[in-house]
């Protein structure tokens, strides 16, 4: 799997393409003014991984709050803007990282040049976010409606325009609800542009459809060497969308960070409660950043055989089960001490 190299941008201290780490972004639900729940939330994201993080900009009041949210956040922050020109500058002149806009939403071209001038000054990337439902008429009447075409040259337009202005220092987006228009319109993008992509599947649905669609769409490009950050859309809290990004990175080989579990679908041979142990481990061992290849199966048959690939795990029996690391047993637990003992064993490797 060979990635396109795109052109490296700074979003404050994580890089984004050029080579770099595939990063995983998401947004808060919270109102950006509540200083205090924006903080909290921010820092449940870090703990579960999440790199960079993006806040509504709804008034200058939000705007005003990027400063202090700052202050006591570990990553960088970036202020997703709508309409209003002048809460874009706010937002740079409060210390945000980056910007999220679509300069044809923001005004006339003097409002654009305002604006590229605030970021110019702090070093302050923009990011270009097209989605379906925001193309302009005028490309969908020429291009026979919402399509890679519409969506892919909507969004030249605007690369184009920041070039002009003398501006290059931005990534770009390009989000349908459709897995299969998503794809097409990155595939398209990529092979007209080498600024660096962020993926996504907007408005992707419930934590389960949304998951589905988000790592089959993101997966693809990602397999096919397109993205360099990317944003799981989910409704549901955005804990759940870090987890999904990081897991369809890992399950691909480009997250070399944290715990993968490994465990059977259970069966007639299943002599302990497996189900909850795995919801237990996902628990437990969810905040563990050593890259490690954990195994929880249901029975000796699945256990040191079937997965003697992973690190270390755990294998059911009746009311106990066995632990072993590399496909070796190590020693036999009773059954309600199964994940602290694996715990005790993955502090010690």
């Amino acid at each position: 799997m060979k990635r396109k190299k795109t052109r490296k941008i700074m979003v404050g201290n994580v890089a984004i393409g050029g080579g770099s780490p595939i990063t995983v972004q998401s947004m808060t639900n919270t109102i950006t003014k509540d200083i205090e729940s924006t903080i909290k939330q921010i820092k449940d994201l870090e703990k579960v991984g999440c790199h960079i993080v993006r806040g509504a900009i709804t008034d200058l009041d939000d705007a005003k709050a990027i400063n202090k949210i700052k202050s006591k956040i570990n990553i960088p922050f970036i202020a997703d803007i709508q309409f209003d020109y002048k809460l874009a500058i706010a937002s740079v002149e409060n210390g945000a990282d980056c910007l999220r806009i679509n300069p044809g939403n923001i005004g006339s071209e003097i409002r654009v040049k305002e604006v590229v001038k605030a970021c110019k000054d702090r070093k302050v990337p923009i990011r270009i976010g097209v989605n379906s439902g925001s193309i302009k008429k005028e490309y969908l009447e020429k291009y026979g409606g919402v399509n890679e075409d519409s969506m892919v040259y909507s969004a030249l337009e605007q690369i184009r325009l920041l070039e002009k202005l003398g501006y290059e220092n931005m990534k770009i987006s390009l989000k349908a609800s459709s897995v299969l228009l998503t794809i097409k319109s990155y595939q398209k993008i990529s092979d007209l542009v080498d600024y660096p992509l962020h993926l996504g599947i907007t408005e992707a649905g419930p934590i389960w459809r949304g998951t589905i669609k988000s790592s089959v769409g993101i997966g693809t490009l990602l397999y096919m060497g397109i993205g360099d950050t990317i944003r799981v859309s989910l409704t549901g809290d955005p804990i759940e969308e870090v987890k999904v990004g990081r897991e369809i990175l890992r399950s691909l080989g480009l997250l070399e960070e944290g715990i993968e579990i490994i465990s059977c679908p259970t069966c007639g041979r299943t002599n302990i409660d497996l189900v909850n142990l795995v919801k237990e481990a996902e628990e437990k061992l969810g905040y563990i950043k050593k890259p490690l290849k954990v195994a929880i199966m249901g029975c000796p048959v699945n256990g040191p055989g079937e997965a003697k690939e992973a690190d270390i795990g755990i294998a059911g029996g009746k009311g106990e089960g066995l632990i072993f690391k590399k496909g070796k047993i190590i020693k036999k637990v009773k059954e309600e001490h199964l994940i602290d003992e694996l715990l005790k064993e993955i502090e010690n490797i």
